[in-house]
């Protein structure tokens, strides 16, 4: 009989913890309570992790498009590496090449625009900071290194044409700095 009346007594406790339970998640009150946590607290954490989940795509995203585009220019490099009589990346421009040869320079430094460009379209934006200005310091010196090229130099107004506006601005401006950095250094050498 013990062991029925202790059964009992847990079958009740059970009951009354159950009908506890139920009377709380059925008062108004509880729900109202309930409803301002969810407003208060896990709504601005779920916006907060919304946003931070695009951030991370957006900057995994970037990192894809600076890694395509760092892979164009190695595959350019080889171009160049492929065209040794051009001597592209020597420190002075021939001046002894053929007609033949000028074509191919010219060619060459068309496609390098076109990197140029599409790099600065898709990486360039005003007032970067952290990983982005970081990526552009890249961009901005290879472009910096090739408009130190005399040859390339003075092709620029042919390479810029039909060439977007923004773009063109700021490679012509690099190649002036660039170009004032190297007149000013060789008037100091003397």
């Amino acid at each position: 009989m013990d062991e029925y009346l202790l059964r009992a007594r847990g079958t009740l406790a059970c009951l009354l913890y159950y009908c506890a339970i139920m009377s709380f998640l059925l008062d108004p009150g509880f729900w109202e309570v309930a409803s301002f946590v969810v407003t208060a607290l896990a709504l601005p954490f779920a916006i907060f992790l919304f946003l931070y989940e695009q951030r991370k795509e957006r900057d995994s995203e970037d990192e894809e498009a600076y890694q395509l585009l760092q892979n164009a220019y190695s595959d350019f490099l080889k171009i160049v590496l492929d065209n040794p009589d051009l001597q592209l990346r020597s420190a002075l421009s021939r001046t002894d090449l053929n007609d033949e040869q000028k074509e191919r320079a010219l060619i060459i430094f068309e496609m390098l625009i076109a990197l140029f460009e599409r790099a600065y379209i898709v990486s360039y934006v005003p007032d970067m900071r952290g990983v982005a200005l970081r990526r552009w310091h890249s961009w901005d010196d290879y472009m910096r290194e090739w408009c130190r090229r005399e040859d390339f130099y003075y092709l620029l107004p042919q390479l810029l044409r039909g060439e977007d506006e923004d773009f063109a601005d700021y490679i012509r401006a690099i190649a002036e700095e660039e170009r004032a950095d190297k007149l000013f250094n060789i008037g100091h050498r003397e």
